[in-house]
């Protein structure tokens, strides 16, 4: 039936009447410059630190500074658009971003806006990205091991849940690789994983997504990317977002791993916008709250205690230096901030030792006690062992002919050295890193060649699977290393050196 004038004003007259009539107050600023991404506003005297602004194109902003009267407010989109003389609008609110099961599988910008060309993501909710870290208290022990599958970093510097551990190098010395083995390596877990890029050329961080979703289970995977082609507000922002959508889960009862690659272009993002918004300069130009950006950043990684869910957020955060300073500004920072570091090289990576970490100088501070118990039974010496090695062979270059017993440690620790040679996208077990080190410390290995130990490794783990795969079943259940075990690994892996052949060393 057709509205006819007298209905149609009869409901006009009862919406106008069902409308609350109330005043509405709105907090409305003027631009007064604007910037390589950052507005000067002035007109707001109510704003806060980190509130969100929102200008007349649709842009949003963030407060960094407030110094009298003047607003130092970075851009969270283009600037494009973006004039002097224009409204800016408070908000009385932070920036948040979005949470949930919904965004993994997914590439989006620090806001959770996809980056994958799929559809819009269907979170639960949005969540402040900076977040107090969890109370002490609120906190447990970190003894439960986040195995990455590479034979260095499980051996010799075990990774636990909720821990931080910081890996620095030189620019292409395999930082991002290693952290993507670790990431691969929790296919067969229960982690979630969370690759952050900040700054990172498009074709590094597409690689990196590549290689996760070709090797790993990029299904539990949450790829957060902030290009240098986008604002620095969207730069600065991309870490605190992260561990904000890792605490979602945390929060629950879950297990995540955060990489962070990397927090040197993150430090420079925060100079930036530091310089631009006025603030005094510090050492090597960065202003003096550096330290406290990115330890208040850290401090979020933590194991929970059972009360509040014994969930864990694990953080590897990237830094790069140069020329191998580890004493330099940030690395020095971060390596302060965190549990310990795993240094890379770039003179063993130029010499073909992949991963290129530095034994000498990385350490985990937390302790064997993250480590596999069955790994950990055998894997004991292994570090000293290898730094003995490195000193003895240093002293064989000036030619003095070592006695019997210097040489077969020195043999042994070639043979430490190649095992210690892994390449990408080659996890190992932690029942296959076990057989490998107590093969190694039974002399197992003194009797082939060194260049046979990289094909016996690749081999190793097919092998124990169809030659002793109640003590891989075992050993994986139990997590321990029996005497029964023992022996049968030392046999199975017997029968492979017999097998790849021996020779005279």
């Amino acid at each position: 039936m057709p509205e006819t004038p007298e209905s149609w004003l009869e409901r006009a007259r009862q919406s106008v009447a069902a409308t609350v009539l109330a005043p509405e107050l709105r907090q409305i600023g003027r631009i007064d410059s604007i910037g390589d991404g950052v507005a000067m506003i002035s007109g707001l005297p109510n704003a806060r630190l980190d509130e969100l602004l929102h200008f007349d194109g649709g842009q949003a902003g963030f407060v960094q500074t407030i110094d009298g009267e003047t607003l130092g407010c970075v851009l969270l989109d283009d600037a494009d658009g973006v004039k002097a003389g224009a409204m800016v609008t408070g908000t009385n609110a932070v920036v948040r971003t979005p949470v949930g099961p919904g965004l993994l599988g997914r590439v989006v910008d620090p806001l959770g806006r996809p980056l994958d060309g799929g559809a819009a993501i269907a979170t639960e909710s949005f969540e402040p990205i900076e977040r107090a870290a969890p109370a002490i208290i609120d906190r447990d022990l970190v003894v439960q091991p986040v195995q990455t599958g590479t034979f260095v970093i499980d051996a010799l510097f075990a990774l636990g849940r909720g821990q931080r551990e910081l890996i620095v190098g030189d620019r292409a010395t395999g930082k991002t690789a290693l952290a993507v083995d670790a990431i691969v390596n929790q296919r067969s877990s229960d982690v979630i994983c969370i690759y952050v890029a900040i700054g990172q050329k498009s074709s590094s961080v597409a690689r990196a997504i590549e290689q996760v979703r070709r090797h790993g289970a990029p299904e539990r995977c949450i790829f957060v990317v902030a290009s240098p082609a986008q604002a620095p507000g969207l730069q600065w922002i991309a870490p605190f977002a992260a561990f904000t959508m890792g605490e979602y889960f945390r929060d629950r009862g879950g297990h995540v791993l955060i990489v962070v690659d990397d927090l040197t272009k993150h430090a420079a993002t925060h100079r930036e916008i530091a310089l631009l918004t006025g603030q005094p300069p510090g050492r090597e130009a960065y202003p003096g709250d550096v330290f406290y950006l990115h330890s208040r950043l850290l401090e979020r990684a933590a194991k929970l205690s059972p009360a509040k869910g014994g969930g864990s957020l694990t953080a590897l955060p990237i830094a790069e230096t140069d020329a191998g300073n580890l004493s330099a500004y940030i690395p020095t920072n971060l390596i302060s901030i965190t549990d310990g570091q795993i240094a890379l090289d770039a003179k063993l990576f130029a010499q073909g030792h992949k991963p290129a970490v530095d034994v000498g100088i990385s350490v985990s501070r937390v302790g064997g006690k993250t480590q596999a118990r069955a790994l950990r039974d055998v894997s004991g010496k292994l570090r000293l062992d290898y730094a003995q090695f490195l000193e003895l062979e240093m002293f064989t270059r000036f030619g003095e002919q070592p006695e019997a017993r210097v040489k077969a440690q020195i043999d042994r620790g070639q043979r430490l050295r190649a095992l210690l040679n892994q390449p990408q996208f080659q996890p190992l077990r932690v029942v296959d890193q076990t057989a490998l080190a107590l093969a190694l410390t039974q002399g197992a290995f003194d009797a082939i060649a060194v260049e046979t130990v990289t094909e016996l490794r690749a081999r190793l783990p097919a092998w124990l699977d169809a030659q002793a795969a109640e003590t891989v079943a075992s050993v994986e259940k139990s997590g321990t290393l029996s005497e029964p075990d023992r022996a049968a690994l030392i046999a199975a892996v017997g029968r492979l050196t017999n097998s790849v052949g021996q020779t005279t060393p």
